[in-house]
């Protein structure tokens, strides 16, 4: 996006009305993050192993190999959104030496598998 450009997003109210709105962003805090070039490479993977998967379809591929590849590239995804959501608890929202934050990471992990 250039600097000059604004971030925009579209609601369609669903009867044939669309409407453009500027996206606001909202940082209360500074943003220290550790995990930025792990998260970067993990979406650049899951990016390339999206377009095999692409690929795949395109070339008429059986649709169980297609299925058992998505599948690993949503598993890539909820491994970075785990990366991301404990970097923003340790850096954003907690301290990041408490019990509780540890105890919460803890049981995303647990969620999340």
């Amino acid at each position: 996006m250039h600097e000059h450009e604004e971030e925009v997003y579209y609601h369609d109210h669903g009867d044939g009305h669309v409407h453009c709105h500027p996206v606001e962003h909202e940082h209360g805090h500074g943003h220290t993050h550790t995990q930025t070039k792990a998260v970067l490479n993990r979406l650049s993977r899951a990016i390339g192993h999206l377009e095999s998967v692409k690929r795949m379809v395109e070339d008429g591929r059986d649709c169980t190999e297609v299925l058992v590849q998505l599948a690993a590239v949503r598993s890539a995804l909820s491994s970075t959104a785990r990366v991301i959501l404990k970097d923003h608890l340790e850096h954003c929202v907690g301290d990041g030496d408490s019990a509780d934050l540890q105890a919460l990471n803890e049981a995303i992990d647990k969620f999340m598998g």
